[in-house]
């Protein structure tokens, strides 16, 4: 018994001492390469490459300052604003038939006596040696509302675009947000990771120092250098992740190439998500562009079926035209000119118009439909996110009491182990729990923001 009493006391001394070495040999921070993570010759030519790379000026960057980069500096947003902009001059494209139609002529001609037109038209008019200049002017009187339902559907298509572009500035929010959320996830991740390589490290030299004095077997050597070696397989994960998450957020805000950020957390308090989800479900019907576009988009296709029908009534217009040949042969007369008016009346092209009218009315009726299903997917949509986002809020709270609890049974493993009264299996299934915990809880915040961003997104609040 006395014999095991004096066994039990020069192990905890021992474990004393080597603990207090250790704590005074590492004073990095918990940002520094952690002890025994890497070494000079582990790391790979890619790291290095990258680390050179990597602009000396630290950006500080928050979650508004980051939205108002993407949308200065993102080309898609400028891809869609310039596309509504194009779909404003098809309104001027298509409305020009209200306007009077000018055109200048000069022709000069140097024809042989008597010279007929012969071919290419049931009449063969005389060609006379002349130069000759003059205007033609036509003006549609009325066409039965052809080329007004026609502006009108251009119109609604400018709309539709306009509801787009917003459309695409919310989708690059909520990859901003995504993208800033996910690097904070994976800096979290990689301080954890680093924390643990370093009391994974430490409890290695401890059991090493131990078995050497036989006062630990190298069983437990072993445990201890493995899960060393997991946590130094953890740590390289983080850092790639890291280094990856950080790639996809420079792209995003428009960089062409890798940015030095420092992201700066968000400090407001977290506050649960509305609990009235069929507001939320009305709000998304009334805000999201998506919707309002299709809307658009659907009244565009009515207008245009209304303008492929108006295309079988007459069209009335009003002609004129005037000019002079100051060179001419004897037989041509002076200053011309001659005004009136013409009514063309359709009879027959192979149904084109019936043809071109009935596929319009389908396609407005596919886009009507369309609109049905866009409705049914975005109320499933704000649906799956409102859980989404109450499961993350939970999972807040429900983390920081995993971290605290897992942090109690470490302690007790650690006290268990040193005593002698437990195996070093016990202490390094604490030891993971106690990481599964900390990178659990490191997560849980961002995820819950970047749900709430989710959610704002699909109620067209973003």
């Amino acid at each position: 018994m006395r014999a095991r009493l004096v066994h039990v006391l020069l192990g905890v001394m021992g474990w004393a001492w080597l603990s207090h070495a250790q704590s005074t040999t590492y004073t990095g921070s918990a940002t520094d390469t952690p002890p025994g993570a890497l070494s000079p010759d582990q790391n790979s030519a890619r790291d290095q490459q990258q680390q050179a790379s990597l602009p000396s000026v630290v950006i500080h960057l928050a979650i508004k300052d980051a939205e108002a980069i993407a949308l200065k500096n993102n080309p898609t947003i400028s891809v869609a604003r310039l596309n509504a902009l194009a779909s404003q001059q098809v309104v001027r494209e298509v409305r020009s038939s209200f306007w009077p139609q000018a055109s200048a002529t000069l022709t000069a001609v140097d024809a042989r006596n008597n010279s007929r037109i012969a071919a290419g038209a049931l009449n063969n008019p005389i060609i006379y040696t002349r130069a000759a200049g003059g205007m033609s002017v036509s003006q549609l009187i009325t066409d039965f509302g052809h080329t007004t339902n026609l502006v009108a559907s251009a119109r609604l298509q400018a709309k539709a675009e306009e509801q787009n572009s917003l459309a695409t500035k919310e989708d690059v929010l909520l990859a901003v947000d995504q993208a800033f959320y996910n690097a904070l996830q994976t800096h979290a991740v990689l301080r954890v990771a680093e924390q643990t390589v370093a009391s994974r490290q430490l409890l290695s030299d401890q059991v090493s120092a131990l078995t050497k004095s036989k006062l630990k077997s190298d069983l437990d050597l072993s445990f201890a250098n493995v899960n060393l070696a997991e946590a130094k397989l953890l740590y390289l994960d983080a850092l790639n992740n890291d280094k990856a998450a950080m790639a996809s957020l420079s792209a995003i805000l428009g960089y062409p190439t890798l940015e030095n950020f420092e992201l700066v957390n968000n400090t407001e308090p977290l506050t649960p998500p509305p609990a009235d989800i069929d507001r939320l479900i009305a709000d998304a019907f009334a805000k999201r562009p998506e919707i309002l576009a299709l809307e658009f988009e659907s009244e565009s296709a009515e207008k245009l079926h209304q303008a492929d029908r108006d295309e079988m009534l007459p069209t009335i217009s009003a002609l004129a035209a005037y000019g002079d040949s100051p060179v001419r042969d004897d037989r041509v007369y002076g200053p011309y000119g001659a005004v009136g008016v013409n009514l063309e009346i359709p009879v027959f092209n192979g149904f084109l118009y019936s043809s071109r009218s009935r596929e319009a009315e389908l396609r407005a009726q596919a886009t009507r439909q369309r609109l049905v299903d866009l409705r049914n997917r975005i109320s499933r949509d704000v649906r799956t996110a409102w859980l989404t986002t109450s499961t993350a809020f939970d999972r807040v709270h429900v983390s920081e009491q995993l971290v605290a609890q897992a942090n109690l049974a470490l302690d007790l493993a650690q006290t268990r182990y040193k005593l002698g009264l437990s195996s070093i299996v016990e202490l390094s299934q604490a030891q993971l729990q106690q990481t599964q915990a900390e990178i659990a809880d490191a997560q849980a915040e961002s995820e819950y923001r970047l749900a709430l961003s989710a959610l704002l997104y699909q109620t067209g609040s973003l």
